[in-house]
């Protein structure tokens, strides 16, 4: 500041230009006080505010990718707050946001899981030792069941006729050796809700899934899925061991499956801990991460079942090698249901008896459904809903158990609705709700 004045007396000393500094601090920290009073109070009301106007989008790459955001301390601090927010909105969950929740329940899981000592650590650290018992696979095929089938350890060629051995030399010849009759497969996913699929809804109250598995596997199902996220299908690890134990003490051929939302590697150290046979792999949320889960679960002896939608879904799964593919109808991405999805993707993999078991399911209502399935070729029916608290368990069983199948190769000439009996002899039955001397206890 500069004075000008022609009385000396009024001319500014040193006292001065001090008091002058000391007024103008204090004013600027009095106007930056202010503004943090009322400014930022005034931002964030209007970024919640705006929150509530805009919905949150997503980016794909999180669920495509989720590996890579693992890492990141940053993205599983979001993660957390993101799915805290849906919570507060009481909005439902959707796999986004399902998988924001788990990779943030598994940065917690790996933290307490850290030692090498641990259990589940030891589990995913070593390698499998000579060849383990593909008990799901052979649950999907049904091979113990089927005395001529190569893959069942009682199978014994010596003990053939001549006619039999005639008729597999004509098979041979006219390159049709796979195209015998199936036996198709009953899996039944066990859960007392699906938030993701039918939100709001209940379809079973149980106290144990161990109990519910174990009736299932005396009725006749092949394969149980046992779900063990709380939040979306209402289990838990313990229900699974309990299932586990269960089943094995029923029949030793029957396969107990562990499904969950699988973004971290650990979950498959979970999965061989608890003495299941196999692990669900979701291939929309895994991307391009799906080969490394199968790779890890090859090393350390654990068997998949990748879950697809879409044809480049499959075509993922076919290029990662994958042994057993799970077709199903429902878009885990939008939520919606297409009936029709397992059927028009059951054309990509080889016929009967190749390498590649294959399954369909999401949505399947009636035994009309099953048989369809069965019919284009899929080695077994996945059915959750529809049989959870319901009577109806038995006659959906024995409508995929008690009956044989044309080859993969015959799904194209029309013979749909032929059905066979155990035999291979066709069935006058049995009709919509009329039983049949065939089967009594199958209502169409």
């Amino acid at each position: 500041c500069e004075f000008e004045t022609t009385d000396p007396s009024l001319a500014p000393n040193e006292s001065t230009f001090i008091l002058l500094s000391i007024i103008t601090m204090s004013s600027r920290t009095t106007m930056l006080v202010l503004s943090c009073i009322f400014m930022y109070p005034l931002l964030f009301l209007s970024s919640f505010a705006a929150s509530f106007l805009t919905p949150i989008k997503y980016s794909s790459n999180i669920v495509q990718c989720y590996h890579r955001s693992c890492s990141s301390t940053h993205s599983s601090t979001h993660s957390s707050s993101t799915s805290l927010l849906h919570q507060s909105r009481g909005q439902q969950e959707d796999i986004y946001g399902a998988v924001h929740r788990k990779e943030y329940e598994m940065k917690r899981l790996n933290t307490q899981h850290a030692a090498l000592s641990d259990p589940i650590r030891m589990a995913m650290g070593y390698g499998q030792e000579g060849i383990e018992r593909k008990r799901l696979a052979a649950a999907l095929r049904r091979v113990y069941d089927d005395p001529t089938n190569i893959a069942n350890p009682n199978y014994n060629p010596q003990n053939k006729t001549e006619a039999e051995l005639e008729h597999e030399a004509k098979l041979l010849e006219n390159g049709m050796v796979d195209s015998t009759m199936r036996r198709g497969s009953f899996i039944v996913d066990i859960k007392r809700k699906s938030s993701l699929s039918y939100p709001g809804e209940q379809f079973a109250r149980y106290d144990d899934a161990g109990l519910v598995a174990e009736a299932m596997v005396r009725l006749g199902a092949d394969v149980v899925f046992v779900n063990v996220d709380y939040h979306s299908y209402g289990g838990d690890i313990g229900e699974l061991k309990s299932a586990i134990r269960a089943v094995r003490g029923v029949n030793d051929d029957a396969a107990v499956v562990m499904k969950d939302i699988v973004v971290d590697e650990i979950q498959l150290g979970l999965a061989k801990e608890a003495g299941a046979d196999g692990i669900l792999l979701i291939a929309g949320v895994l991307g391009p991460a799906l080969e490394n889960f199968l790779n890890l679960a090859t090393i350390i002896g654990l068997e998949t079942i990748v879950e697809c939608h879409t044809f480049n879904e499959v075509q993922a799964a076919l290029d990662a090698l994958a042994q057993n593919i799970m077709v199903s109808n429902r878009d885990r991405i939008t939520g919606q249901l297409v009936h029709d999805q397992a059927i028009k993707l059951a054309g990509m993999f080889p016929g009967s008896g190749g390498p590649i078991v294959t399954i369909a399911g999401g949505g399947v209502s009636s035994t009309n459904q099953m048989k369809k399935l069965l019919a284009v070729g899929y080695d077994g029916v996945v059915v959750g809903k529809t049989v959870m608290g319901s009577a109806r368990a038995p006659e959906f069983i024995s409508a995929v158990r008690d009956r044989t199948l044309l080859p993969a190769e015959f799904s194209q000439w029309g013979l749909d609705d032929v059905e066979f009996d155990m035999d291979g002899n066709v069935m006058t039955g049995p009709k919509k709700d009329v039983p049949s001397p065939e089967d009594k206890d199958a209502f169409m």
